[in-house]
């Protein structure tokens, strides 16, 4: 029954509404620093860009647009994606619907369409934003990211915005969300490009990369508001993708 009342449009559409006023609550009440001090601008400049960031870190990350940017973002087929689809919508984002992870996996999942609408929307200047990692697979970035820049040609930017007030979940992704009046922080890491070309050597460079930059932003970003990662990399060690 359960399960049947979170497939309803009207209760999607009511949670919907209550997600996002208390988002804009946490955002009014929070006091963010930025790292790089001109942070999202500084991201502007290679505007369209694919945004990366981690499961469970994401219930904030709309706070790091630049205004005015035309937005995309990955949401899974799940009734969980629907309605995080919902909230996105009111918050102005587009949300394309399948799943990444790796390239093998996303006929399954929706991901070969879903692919072919974000390269089209980054073609048409659109900024996309996706987790770097899989399901079930925590802090371990995955091929699906690098794919897309490289197929695309556009800049890799690994995004981290946390609050130092907040509820951490103990789920697979250690999945947080803010609470108000409270210190945030917002930290950009450096681009990351993949050629067209790129070899398999490459690309697992970059999807280093893309795992690396992440760990470092949000390591980064906890360390400005006085606290730890909940899902800090230690106990991850030895993962690969």
């Amino acid at each position: 029954m359960l399960k049947r009342l979170g497939r309803s449009r009207a209760i999607q559409n009511a949670v919907g509404l209550i997600a996002v006023g208390y988002l804009r609550l946490v955002r009014a009440t929070t006091r963010f620093v930025s790292e790089p001090a001109d942070f999202p601008e500084k991201m502007r400049s290679n505007l369209p860009v694919i945004v990366a960031m981690w499961h469970g870190q994401h219930f904030m990350i709309h706070y790091a647009w630049p205004k005015g940017a035309p937005i995309c973002a990955l949401i899974s087929r799940s009734d969980d994606g629907e309605l995080n689809a919902n909230v996105l919508r009111r918050l102005g984002v587009t949300p394309i619907r399948g799943s990444g992870g790796h390239p093998s996996k996303w006929r399954k999942r929706g991901g070969v369409a879903a692919l072919r609408e974000m390269l089209r929307q980054l073609s048409e200047g659109s900024t996309v934003v996706l987790t770097a990692d899989v399901p079930k697979t925590s802090r371990v970035a995955g091929l699906g990211i690098v794919t897309l820049a490289q197929m695309s040609g556009r800049p890799i930017y690994p995004i981290a915005v946390v609050s130092g007030r907040r509820i951490d979940f103990p789920t697979w992704d250690h999945a947080s969300i803010g609470l108000p009046f409270g210190p945030g922080a917002m930290v950009l890491g450096d681009p990351i490009f993949v050629r067209r070309d790129a070899d398999a050597d490459a690309l697992e460079a970059a999807r280093q990369a893309v795992q690396t930059g992440l760990d470092d932003a949000h390591a980064r970003a906890y360390a400005l508001v006085g606290s730890t990662d909940p899902g800090n990399r230690p106990q991850l060690a030895g993962n690969a993708a």
